[in-house]
Formats: structure tokens, C-alpha cells, sequence
């Protein structure tokens, strides 16, 4: 009977191992345009097929989930429905034309909320801070997964406070009243996709344009890569082969 049980805790464990915990850091913002209405994410993570991603320029109040945490009014709700076939780690996903009903995902689909207070779906080119996180309803967070300010991360423009974010490490903070921005470092040749995750929440990773006219830029889509690294048996195996080839050229050289 123990015989039987093992491969199906076996299966249970790849099954589980296969499906990413929910984390800050997850997904990272990699371009911000305050003109176009608009911005990309990078997945940092597989996405699970179907499920759902909100996102808000309401402001967190800072206190604790479940515990009188809650986003403020007056501004909007989107929720991105992940496709059937999920979202692979690496890949690069558009978000356009938010504040018009022509609102767009480039991959999955882009809709407008409807939360009771919902306004101005547009983002504010006086500065503006954007959620994105999982939730029961757009507004019922239960974990936020990163954030991107043009203002600043307080209590007046959108705290991190209990939100399990941090500026630079699962959030990025622009420069005041930024209009556009995105992130120029690299996006392959590194040997995991977390791996990416100091650099895409490192300011000093991005180009930031300030305060100008940029409804027409569109943002970097190029999808991230991995190079993964060999695992030490590789090494020995290619270690053998080596002497073995050796050992075989010195015997005909003799």
C-alpha cells in the first residue's frame, strides 16, 4: 500500500511546485506613459491561466488587509483577465488606451471595473500612483504584487504601508510629475526571471523623460530570457568526455 501512495505524493508535489506562490514581485511595471494613458509589465512569474489581475490609481490607506485597508475614491479600477493559455515568465504585456473604451491588453483582456465612486479612468500627468495586486474584488485586495509612483509613496499619493511593498525592491518610484518612463537594462542572461527583479526595481534602470509630450512613445515588448546554468553533474560529464577524448589521442599519438 506505501508503494502506491508514493508516486501520487510524488505527482501532488511536482503539481504544487509547478504553480508559483503569489509574491510582491511577481509581475514589475518595465514603462509608465501619463500621456497615452498606459504601461507594460513584465511577468516575473508563470501567470495561471484564467486568473485575474487588478489594477488602480486609488490610493491605499495604508492600514492592514482585512483590517481597514482599503483604497480611497474617485479615480478607476481595471481588471486584466488572463488568457486560456496563461502568461509564461519573460513575457512583456501592454496596457493601452486605459482611460478610453478602446482600452487594451496585448495579451489577455483589459476591462474597466465597476466600483461604486469609479472616475477618470485616465492617469493623472500631475503624478499618479498605480496598484497592481490579486483580490477577491477590485476592491478587496488579499496581496499586492508591485506598484509604480509618479508622485511619491506616502499617505497623500498611495502608501506602501502594509502592502508587503518596498520602493526598489517590488516598487518603483519615478521622478515628480513624471509623463513617461521605462526600463532599459537588461532582459537576458541572467539564469532565472526573479533574478531580474533588483534591476527592474532599480531607478537607475530607467529612463526617465519627466515632464513633456509623449502620447505617441509605446513601450519596449521585447520579452525577457533566461540562460540557465548547467547543473554540476553537466560539468563532471563534460570533465570526463574531455579526458576521455585526451586519454584517446595521446594512445594514437603513441
Amino acid at each position: 500500500m506505501f508503494k502506491h501512495t508514493l508516486p501520487a505524493l510524488a505527482a501532488v508535489a511536482v503539481s504544487a511546485a509547478a504553480i508559483p506562490a503569489q509574491a510582491a514581485g511577481e509581475i514589475a511595471f518595465t514603462a509608465f506613459n501619463a500621456d497615452e494613458d498606459g504601461w507594460s509589465i513584465v511577468a516575473l512569474v508563470d501567470l495561471a491561466p484564467s486568473s485575474v489581475v487588478f489594477f488602480t490609481d486609488n490610493e491605499w490607506n495604508g492600514s492592514a488587509i482585512g483590517a481597514g485597508g482599503a483604497f480611497n475614491g474617485g479615480e478607476s479600477f481595471h481588471r486584466w483577465t488572463i488568457g486560456a493559455a496563461g502568461v509564461a515568465a519573460g513575457t512583456v504585456v501592454r496596457f493601452s488606451s486605459t482611460d478610453t473604451l478602446s482600452l487594451a491588453a496585448s495579451t489577455g483582456t483589459l476591462a474597466r471595473e465597476a466600483v461604486s465612486g469609479s472616475a477618470n479612468y485616465g492617469i493623472s500627468q500631475s503624478g499618479d500612483t498605480i496598484y497592481a495586486y490579486r483580490g477577491s474584488a477590485a476592491d478587496a485586495p488579499t496581496s499586492f504584487l508591485t506598484a509604480i509612483t509618479s508622485a511619491a509613496f506616502n499617505a497623500a499619493e498611495g502608501s506602501l504601508v502594509n502592502t508587503g511593498l518596498a520602493a526598489g525592491v517590488s516598487a518603483l518610484a519615478l521622478s515628480s510629475s513624471s509623463d513617461y518612463a521605462e526600463y532599459t537594462g537588461a532582459r537576458g542572461g541572467l539564469a532565472s526571471f526573479t533574478g531580474y527583479q533588483p534591476l527592474v526595481f532599480g531607478i537607475g534602470n530607467w529612463s526617465d523623460l519627466g515632464d513633456g509630450t509623449f502620447a505617441t512613445n509605446t513601450p519596449n515588448l521585447t520579452a525577457f530570457s533566461v540562460t540557465p546554468v548547467p547543473e554540476p553533474g553537466s560539468f563532471a560529464l563534460l570533465a570526463a568526455g574531455l579526458m576521455a577524448v585526451g586519454f584517446i589521442a595521446r594512445r594514437r599519438a603513441g
